[in-house]
């Protein structure tokens, strides 16, 4: 299903793809495709930081852009802006001596261009696998147990919580019903360091912090 942007030169349209990336890693699917260099061409530059995940995604695609992705998109349209050309998308390497007027982006390559074309591929997957191993922002779903829970003092107690590799982020509150809310709050922990099990069991829901706490969940989990 194709995916539609408002005009991403306006604030209500960074906004529109910051809260469409709360849980996802890229714009289609699981990996990087034309969807996400379309969007990324529409950007312009990069979304301020207090969009934390157009920011995150935005970066992500600017550190692993290059001519070719594996991915293949789904199909994506942005609205009231300037729709980015086929000269924007980066094109196969070209032959000093061929003639401008038979370039074809969609011909078939060379050996050459093909044996460029899956180091190109190696270099990206390496650097993805890279990543996928460092460091990854989580969105945590802290819920009281019931209206009178001070979501003051809750939200203190989650922050209390320091160790090697861990670190809050941005929160909000959430209102469910019955006067009642739940916090929602990001946060960036190192795989190797954090357990975000571990981090629920032995630390959020037990005494003291389950004062305050009844329950947690994680509502999005992605590698940075």
């Amino acid at each position: 299903m194709a995916v539609t942007f408002s005009n991403l030169s306006t604030a209500s349209g960074v906004e529109q793809l910051d809260q469409f990336l709360l849980p996802r890693s890229y714009i289609s699917g699981y990996q990087a495709s034309t969807d996400d260099i379309r969007v990324y061409s529409a950007l312009g530059k990069a979304p301020g930081s207090h969009y934390i995940n157009a920011s995150r995604w935005y970066n992500h695609i600017s550190a692993l852009l290059a001519p070719s992705f594996s991915g293949e998109g789904v199909g994506v349209q942005i609205e009231g802006g300037s729709q980015p050309s086929k000269e924007s998308a980066p094109a196969p390497v070209k032959d000093e001596d061929e003639d401008d007027d038979d370039v074809d982006l969609f011909g078939e390559e060379t050996e050459e261009e093909k044996k460029a074309a899956e180091e190109r591929s190696a270099a990206v997957k390496a650097s993805i696998k890279k990543k996928e191993s460092g460091k990854s922002s989580v969105l945590l779903e802290v819920k009281p147990w019931d209206d009178e829970t001070d979501m003051q003092k809750l939200e203190e107690t989650v922050r209390s919580i320091k160790m090697d590799g861990l670190l809050w982020g941005a929160s909000k509150l959430i209102p469910v019903g019955y006067g009642i809310k739940k916090l929602q709050i990001m946060m960036t922990i190192e795989d190797d360091l954090v357990s975000v099990d571990n981090l629920i069991e032995d630390y959020l829901t037990v005494e003291p912090a389950n004062e305050y706490i009844q329950s947690c969940d994680i509502v999005a989990f992605n590698k940075i």
